[in-house]
């Protein structure tokens, strides 16, 4: 029989919840059809989509043809810098060291079209400083794209501050919000940036779906030339069934701040003593459920497999960086060195971590820094 674990992996994936899988059972019995198909079940299909097309939007406050769905907040991330890079006249994009890995693929990818990306550092906070963004604009910017909360420390970007910057010399700008959506209030920068990506298994939802959605009064041009689905930007049949679980996850999500900032603090009580510590931004820019550690003399990973024979889910960094030696990038972008970088690993909170899981992991950890310091 498989042991129960204690899971603190939040900002890889969630569980869905049962409100979700009820939905998707629901939508793949009953709404099968195609959103193209002229005929009623395809209308009943298209009628779920255009719905779920204005809950995303309301949710976000923003222009509802703007919004695409996607497969993934990968696939948002790459289809929007590529579409709203490329329909620019220059060939220079700003972004920062510490971006998600999907952010790199894409403007690694414009670079072998002849762009010049600028990766901006994060200072001691895991911030970036504005001054310097400002400073590295140039005549022939095209696109700034800048992630909202990061997803190894969990320091929260000024976006609506760098919205203005970009608002101010005519740039879009593009705000990953993987981490952050239905957690913080996007609502207050959405209307001020020209991207956004969101995606459903941070929240509850299904895996393999997302959306992004894109300023209708930019000009974009398709990644995939000549597709028809979702206004002529995304190829291939709609998934109406992950789409239809994705925003009833929107509507019944539940963010509790004040219990996840009292998790984190009572973390940081029980692993005072031992040689653990945060690397994060000061209170007003972090996000609480994201706890980027490192432990002296030993590598993330060794406490990673440790932690999991005791029957506790954490990680090293990015699910997506697991096989990737440019993983913890958060940190190494703050300009911390590489040797210290290794012995980083993070926990990450969800709606269902108690005291108790807590607890048990705070009691693990100094266990483990009493291994080490036996040595």
């Amino acid at each position: 029989m498989r042991r129960r674990m204690i899971y603190l992996d939040y900002a890889a994936t969630t569980p869905m919840t049962d409100v979700s899988i009820d939905a998707y059972s629901k939508a793949a019995k009953e709404i099968y059809g195609n959103t193209s198909s002229l005929h009623d079940v395809g209308g009943q299909a298209s009628f779920v989509l255009e719905n779920a097309r204005d809950i995303v939007a309301k949710k976000l406050k923003v222009n509802r043809d703007g919004v695409i769905f996607t497969g993934s907040g990968t696939e948002g991330n790459i289809l929007a810098i590529l579409s709203l890079a490329r329909a620019g006249k220059g060939k220079h994009v700003i972004t920062s060291s510490a971006e998600h890995t999907s952010v790199h693929a894409a403007v690694n990818t414009l670079e072998r079209e002849g762009y010049e990306i600028t990766k901006l550092p994060l200072n001691e906070n895991g911030i970036v400083d504005l001054e310097l963004l400002e400073k590295s604009i140039r005549e022939d910017t095209v696109l700034i794209t800048i992630q909202h909360v990061n997803s190894e420390i969990g320091s929260i970007q000024s976006v609506k501050e760098i919205a203005e910057i970009a608002k101010k010399y005519d740039i879009p700008y593009h705000v990953d919000c993987v981490q952050s959506f239905c957690k913080l209030p996007i609502e207050e920068f959405s209307h001020l940036v020209d991207g956004i990506t969101i995606s459903s298994h941070k929240i509850g939802g299904p895996k393999g779906c997302g959306a992004v959605y894109l300023n209708p009064r930019r000009r974009t041009v398709p990644v995939f030339p000549g597709v028809t689905h979702e206004k002529g930007l995304r190829g291939g049949t709609v998934d109406t069934p992950a789409i239809f679980s994705f925003v009833t996850s929107i509507e019944h999500f539940q963010y509790d701040l004040e219990k996840q900032w009292y998790l984190r603090n009572l973390l940081k009580q029980y692993i005072e003593n031992t040689s653990c510590y945060f690397v994060e931004a000061d209170v007003a820019h972090q996000f609480p459920s994201i706890c980027g550690l490192c432990m002296k003399g030993v590598e993330g990973q060794y406490v990673m497999l440790r932690l999991n024979e005791k029957g506790i889910c954490i990680s090293t960094g990015s699910a997506c960086d697991i096989n990737s030696k440019s993983g913890t990038k958060a940190i190494l972008a703050m300009g911390i060195d590489m040797s210290e970088a290794r012995t980083f690993f993070r926990v990450s909170f969800g709606r269902d971590t108690t005291e108790e899981q807590i607890q048990k992991l705070g009691e693990a950890l100094v266990e483990i820094n009493r291994e080490i310091k036996s040595r």
